[in-house]
Order: structure tokens, then sequence, then C-alpha cells
């Protein structure tokens, strides 16, 4: 469905991965619009040439005639609009979205849907320390990847219309995985690694550390710039998940811990030769 420019995009969540996909696929020539709670946000992407209408209310017009619906909302905020609105989607939508977690709101929204629309979920494995639409770019995809969740509920074609979409977007790598698969993958691969810069950014609160710092120290940290709201959100969401991560990593921190209260050199240095080497796989391309 998605290579047919005349079919009409929906974004509902115009901010920066919402605002992103509208610029790429703008350039395809697919007729863009968009719903999101900000004014500005619309004006601005009209004015920039990011969509060719929006409204801030629940246009049946604009809804009704979407074809391909992309959900860039929180998890709760989603799972509440097709509960309160779905009956505005036109009968045989294709519906998808952007969030970070997926077990706790793939079969929700689904059990939930009119027969006649189906949800694909999707998750982009890309962002940045800013939002709005006015910080979105048709980059922000290029080196990223993309996993698409199908279940038992998906149509081969939805499935085949998603990963097409993140083709499109520019992904370098678009890939499925199970919803379960997805959430344990991303509990290690992003949600970790978010409550590690936390943990990191809050440990030491000794004064005027950043006149001092190296690289290596901002490198870390960089993500611990971060969306209170939404990750608080998706850590809760993934609970289970996340917490298994957790200690994954804290036993092997106390590993590595031990060797230096051992004066254990040769463990420490092979597990520095291991870690190097895994960290070679992961280098972008």
């Amino acid at each position: 469905m998605i290579v047919d420019v005349s079919k009409k995009i929906l974004i509902v969540g115009l901010g920066l991965l919402g605002g992103s996909y509208a610029r790429v696929l703008k350039r395809f020539g697919f007729h863009i619009s968009a719903i999101t709670l900000d004014q500005s946000s619309i004006d601005y992407a009209i004015k920039e040439n990011i969509i060719d209408e929006g409204s801030t209310e629940l246009d049946k017009k604009i809804i009704g005639e979407a074809d391909l619906v992309i959900f860039a909302l929180y998890p709760h905020v989603f799972v509440e609009w097709i509960e309160k609105n779905q009956q505005l989607l036109k009968s045989g939508a294709l519906i998808t979205d952007v969030t970070g977690v997926k077990g706790s709101i793939v079969y929700t929204i689904q059990d939930m849907l009119r027969p006649d629309v189906e949800f694909i979920a999707a998750h982009p494995m890309a962002g940045r320390e800013v939002s709005g639409v006015e910080n979105s770019t048709d980059k922000l995809f290029i080196g990223a990847n993309y996993i698409v969740t199908p279940t038992e509920k998906n149509t081969p074609e939805a499935i085949q219309t998603c990963l097409e979409l993140g083709r499109l977007l520019g992904f370098s790598n678009v890939a499925t995985l199970s919803p379960e698969d997805h959430d344990e993958m991303i509990g290690f691969l992003s949600q970790l690694t978010h409550c590690i810069a936390i943990t990191l950014m809050t440990c030491n609160d000794k004064e005027d550390m950043q006149k001092f710092t190296g690289d290596s120290f901002r490198d870390l940290t960089r993500i611990a710039r971060i969306n209170d709201q939404m990750w608080s959100e998706l850590f809760v969401a993934n609970k289970t998940a996340l917490l298994n991560q957790m200690d994954l990593f804290i036993n092997k921190f106390n590993e590595l811990k031990t060797m230096l209260e051992t004066d254990d050199i040769d463990a420490m240095r092979s597990m520095m030769r291991h870690s190097t080497e895994r960290r070679a796989l992961f280098d972008k391309k």
C-alpha cells in the first residue's frame, strides 16, 4: 500500500519522530496530515511544508480520509486514543506506531480494535536529546534500526507495508521481532543504557566536575538528558524485562569490582578484550 503516493497518511502526534516521519514521506509525494495538541506545531509544519494540513481537534474529515495512520504518542495516550476514537478511522485503514514498548500495548489495541482496521506495530530506533517538530529532520533515521513486531492477527500485506515504510524512511536495518522478543531486546539495548546514564549522572554530586570532564563521560551520559515523563512510563511498561537486564548488569559490574578488589589483572584484561571485540560489532558501517 505505501508505495501508492495517492494514499493519504495521517500522523497523530507531531513531535520529533512524527515530524521526521512527515518530512521524509512528504518528500516522496504523499499527502501528509497531522493531528497534535499545539497549534504552533501545526502552523510551523505547514509553513515549512512538512505537512499539507493539520488540526488540534479530532477532525473527522482528516481522520476519516487517512489510509495509513502513524501514532507518535506515549503508550497510554495511544491506547486511550484508540479506545475513544477508533470509530473515526475509515474502513480498511492501517495503523502503526512508534512506541518503545510493545507487549503491554500491542495485544491490548489489537483486541479492542474494529475488525476492519488493522494495527501493525513498529519501533524506530532513533531519536535526539531535543523534542518538537521544529527539531525534526529527514536525516534522523539514516544509519538507524527499525523493528516491526507482528502478531498472528496481522496480515502479510500489513507486515510488508510496515517493512516498506521503514525502508522508505531511510532506516539502514529493517527487521521483525515478536513483541516479547522486542521488549527483552529493548530492555537491554535502550532502557538499561538510559538507566546507566541516569545513575552515572546522579551518583556523584561533587560541584564543578563539568569543568574537568573528558569526552568519555560526555559520551556515556549523552542520553542522561532525558524526558522523565516518557521514559518513566516506558520503564514501568517494560518492568519485568528491564529488571532482568538490570540484574545482569549489576552482576557483571560486581564481577569487575571483585577483580579490582583482588588485583586480578588477568581477569580484568580478559573482560576488556571481550568488551573490545563485542563493541566492534556495534560500530555503524
